[in-house]
């Protein structure tokens, strides 16, 4: 089955509360993730809630690696959305689920983008021109 991307969506439950409370933290384990699965990292934008929280977004040429936490309840929910074959975002999700201390976890990958009917070779740096020309 040909799909334009690979989307893991995990649940991490009863994770270690400074490991997901902490900005600064959640922020620099998010991107050691994206990084370790050779991503090319365009940029990052995370913010801390008041009294406690943590919502950001690593924002790569592959896609994307979302996270929000909830420490209240030792939860945090994260999204690992990659396109093409060089990312690998099982990588990412095998990182996190170790810094996160996560004891209890629910995933799924869902294909992104399904070509079952696409004949060609699916090329993510193709052209518009030559898309247009066949």
């Amino acid at each position: 089955m040909k799909a334009l991307g690979k989307h893991v969506v995990a649940e991490f439950y009863e994770c270690d509360l400074n490991a997901i409370n902490d900005v600064a933290k959640v922020e620099e384990l998010m991107l050691e993730a994206a990084k370790r699965t050779n991503a090319t990292i365009v940029d990052s934008i995370f913010h801390s809630f008041n009294p406690y929280g943590v919502s950001g977004v690593i924002v790569i040429a592959e896609s994307h690696l979302a996270i929000h936490t909830w420490p209240e309840y030792k939860f945090a929910s994260v999204d690992i959305y990659t396109c093409g074959d060089t990312v690998k975002p099982w990588i990412a999700y095998e990182y996190l689920k170790s810094a996160f201390s996560a004891h209890n976890i629910s995933v799924i990958e869902m294909k992104r983008g399904i070509m079952s009917s696409y004949d060609g070779e699916l090329n993510h740096k193709a052209s518009l021109k030559e898309i247009s020309n066949e």
